[in-house]
């Protein structure tokens, strides 16, 4: 796992937790870090809507069905939850993205998702 006191959001400020209830990240910390072993760089920290979870099952990736024995309790709509970066990207071109919480979005969402649009999104800018 990538070294807590160096995680940096979007913005360049230190990264701050995403969500406890349920609790997320890749690494299930409460944050969006990543790591070398998150391939799907799980680092947009983002609060589900009913159609982006609708649309994240077309695309073929359940998030609303609860899975226990992955410890997964399924997602709700006003969840906070660690997204795959290129999901988010995909979702936005198709006018379906999640609003974006900024300060717990890691960098890494920088390699596949743009910066504008992010904030495009942004639940915790002015």
């Amino acid at each position: 796992m990538q070294d807590t006191t160096d995680a940096l959001n979007v913005l360049g400020q230190p990264l701050e937790p995403c969500g406890q209830d349920p609790v997320t990240g890749f690494y299930r910390d409460g944050c969006c870090r990543v790591g070398p072993d998150d391939l799907g760089v799980h680092a947009v920290c983002a609060e589900m809507t009913a159609e982006f979870l609708a649309f994240t099952q077309q695309q073929g990736n359940d998030l609303s069905t609860p899975r226990p024995e992955f410890g997964f309790p399924g997602l709700r709509p006003g969840d906070r939850w660690c997204l795959c970066a290129g999901r988010w990207q995909e979702a936005f071109a198709a006018g379906r993205a999640p609003r974006v919480v900024l300060q717990a979005t890691h960098q890494a969402a920088l390699t596949q998702c743009r910066l504008e649009d992010l904030k495009r999104c942004a639940v915790d800018l002015n």
